[in-house]
């Protein structure tokens, strides 16, 4: 397909880092000060030059093929800025990244039963628990920018990758931590990790070279769409154990590490992949080949161009 210039916000980078990897022309709305509805181009990710700069001003009067909105207000800041209906007068869809709170018969999508839009879900299982009424939907799994195998499993510990995990401590499994070290140390990484002991602030290259010092992946998640970090520990040739919630059964097959909800099982496998470097290397191998097939970055472009060429051509 030709290829396209899309409207976009940046709001999660690593996604969008994969993103950009395909043929488009990413128009990112940049704000004095980048707030949230402005943050431009990336400064923690080196993205390439296809992510362009623009501020409101500018869009008006730019060729926009499409707008990719991530969260319910956007539509509307497309409408502004562009002076065009999303869905309308400029083909548009929304990009849902979540799974969704609250009670099971309430999760009705912000965009439900609208016409013109497609709603698109990064996991079957968020699509499955989201009302989207009479939107058409389509489902685009994960694609991840591979970091190459780097594991060495030399640290006889546990890495965790989690943000915000004080103030989403169910959400995120961190109050499970303590129930499942043991005598196996667990290293706890990400955005406010420090207030519980954790490391922060590290930027990405560096943080993969840290957890593959780790012998073992703990994914404690109880809620949520599927882990970026799972995969990229995945595809560092890392051994993974998991909760079976939400999509995690359908991304780490049997011979990748152990996926369960029995608390007694998952402290058990930390041990065991801690105690045996060479199960953890041969498991991590076996992860690495499982979600480089699975979720790759070329079947992922492939499929948005797919979802892309459906929502212009109307």
């Amino acid at each position: 397909m030709k290829p396209l210039r899309i409207l976009m916000w940046h709001v999660h980078g690593s996604y969008l880092t994969a993103l950009l990897e395909g043929p488009h022309t990413y128009l990112l709305p940049v704000l004095p000060d980048r707030p949230p509805d402005g943050r431009g181009r990336a400064r923690t990710w080196n993205w390439p030059a296809n992510a362009i700069e623009l501020t409101p001003e500018e869009l008006r009067d730019s060729e926009v093929n499409l707008v990719v909105a991530q969260r319910p207000h956007e539509l509307e800041l497309a409408e502004r800025w562009l002076g065009r209906q999303p869905g309308r007068d400029v083909a548009a869809l929304y990009l849902e990244h979540t799974s969704p709170e609250g009670e099971v018969t309430c999760m009705r999508h912000p965009v439900a039963d609208r016409d013109g839009l497609l709603l698109v879900h990064v996991t079957h299982f968020n699509a499955l628990f989201w009302d989207g009424g009479s939107t058409e939907t389509r489902v685009v799994e994960h694609g991840i920018v591979d970091p190459g195998y780097r594991y060495s499993g030399e640290l006889p510990r546990a890495a965790v990758v989690v943000n915000e995990a004080r103030r989403r401590g169910r959400v995120t499994g961190t109050d499970l931590l303590p129930h499942l070290n043991g005598d196996i140390r667990i290293d706890l990484f990400g955005m406010d990790a420090a207030a519980l002991g954790g490391i922060e602030d590290l930027p990405q290259a560096r943080l993969h070279d840290e957890i593959a010092r780790r012998r073992v992946y703990l994914h404690p998640i109880r809620w949520t769409s599927l882990g970026l970090s799972l995969l990229e520990a995945m595809h560092l040739g890392m051994p993974v154990v998991a909760l079976a919630t939400t999509e995690v059964v359908e991304a780490v097959p049997r011979e990748a590490g152990v996926v369960s909800n029995r608390v007694p099982i998952l402290r058990d496998a930390l041990r065991t992949f801690i105690h045996d470097p060479d199960e953890a290397r041969a498991r991590g191998r076996a992860a690495r080949k499982s979600v480089l097939q699975r979720y790759g970055l070329a079947r992922f472009l492939a499929d948005w161009d797919r979802v892309f060429a459906e929502a212009v051509a109307g």
